[in-house]
């Protein structure tokens, strides 16, 4: 009897390790996943992510074969993923979510072709080339109910989350007056970057605009996430030519002013700096909050009037240094987005609204109010 009852035990242990690891496994099944366009020169943020099994690539839509091709060697993918169209990409892989890593005009086509099917999609900034653009995109998401995240570097950076945090869950900065936000480079030419990347991101039509497209957007999109989703009053901006022998049909300088009813944000994009940079300026009415980078910060507080270096890392905040491990944490339930988060679609249109005002002040002459 003793026996009996022994091995009935062991055979609901065996069960219930058995029902564990295939809970396990269906935790742990990789997302199938497809990247529409590889001209973008982030792509190679999710062409060369190793050392982790919590996706698939199943499929790889690109017209140039032989920048396709060339990927394909450096990155080590089969070149049997490769497809010429998008729509039998889709059809024949049935991924659950696409990146796109095309032009930013391309955003448009991707939505509405994986929209329908159920396909999930995330785009690298900004989230359209206009707002007309944008409010489709949302459209679509929302109608086939699908995720539609915008990735932005600045979003996996520690300072970022930390300076929210000290903006919004604490009394640290106070009412919020004034952010600056400096973004920018020497330009993408003189960056090196390769020629399919460089032909669209210098278009107006395929990227929307130059420097203030390029860049301007990180500040708007910051913004925003500081202001919880809050509409600006109205958006001021300038625009300069500085090299039109390099940068022929865009602007390769920008400032946008944009303001609210009790702050102000001046958002510094360039193509002209000697440097690349992408840090914080935010005052308050009791300290202010300087990030210089993605980890280095510095801190004052009115009550103390000590200036304190904080370093904030992966360690101490609650950020996703890793886009793609958030996008599949947003498909599984795990993070619930708020409508300003940085990766919201909310939060983009907003974010294109500012870009797009920002473009016909800069042509008029005018202050645009919302």
């Amino acid at each position: 009897m003793k026996t009996i009852v022994n091995l009935v035990f062991l055979f609901i242990i065996f069960q219930l390790t058995t029902n564990h690891l295939e809970a396990q496994n269906l935790t742990i099944k990789p997302l199938r996943l497809a990247v529409a366009g590889l001209v973008h020169g982030h792509a190679p943020f999710i062409l060369g992510r190793k050392g982790k099994t919590d996706i698939k690539l199943v499929g790889v839509y690109e017209k140039n074969n032989e920048l396709a091709q060339r990927y394909s060697n450096k990155y080590g993918f089969n070149p049997s993923l490769i497809y010429s169209d998008l729509v039998k990409m889709l059809d024949v892989v049935k991924p659950d979510a696409v990146v796109a890593f095309g032009t930013i005009l391309d955003h448009m086509m991707v939505v509405e072709a994986c929209a329908p099917r159920g396909i999930h999609v995330m785009v690298e900034k900004p989230l359209a080339t206009t707002l007309e653009q944008a409010e489709k995109m949302l459209e679509l998401a929302k109608k086939y109910n699908i995720f539609l995240l915008t990735d932005f570097e600045t979003s996996w950076y520690p300072s970022t989350v930390k300076s929210y945090q000290l903006v919004n869950d604490s009394s640290f900065v106070g009412n919020v007056r004034k952010v600056v936000f400096h973004d920018g480079h020497q330009g993408p030419k003189e960056l090196g970057c390769n020629k399919e990347f460089l032909d669209w991101l210098t278009d107006p039509i395929l990227n929307g605009g130059g420097a203030m497209i390029d860049f301007g957007c990180y500040g708007a999109n910051l913004m925003t996430y500081l202001m919880k989703g809050q509409m600006p009053v109205s958006v001021t901006a300038i625009t300069q030519h500085f090299k039109p022998e390099v940068y022929q049909k865009v602007e390769d300088e920008g400032t946008i002013i944009v303001t609210y009813p009790t702050a102000q944000c001046i958002i510094q994009a360039s193509w002209n700096w000697p440097f690349s940079r992408k840090d914080i300026e935010i005052y308050g009415d009791y300290g202010y909050v300087l990030a210089s980078n993605n980890t280095t910060m510095h801190l004052k507080n009115y009550k103390t009037n000590a200036e304190i270096t904080f370093l904030a890392t992966s360690k101490n905040t609650d950020v996703y240094e890793d886009p793609f491990e958030y996008f599949i944490n947003v498909l599984n339930g795990k993070i619930k987005m708020k409508n300003y988060d940085l990766y919201s679609p909310e939060n983009n249109i907003i974010v294109v609204k500012i870009l797009d005002a920002a473009k016909t002040s800069s042509k008029t002459g005018k202050t645009i109010f919302f």
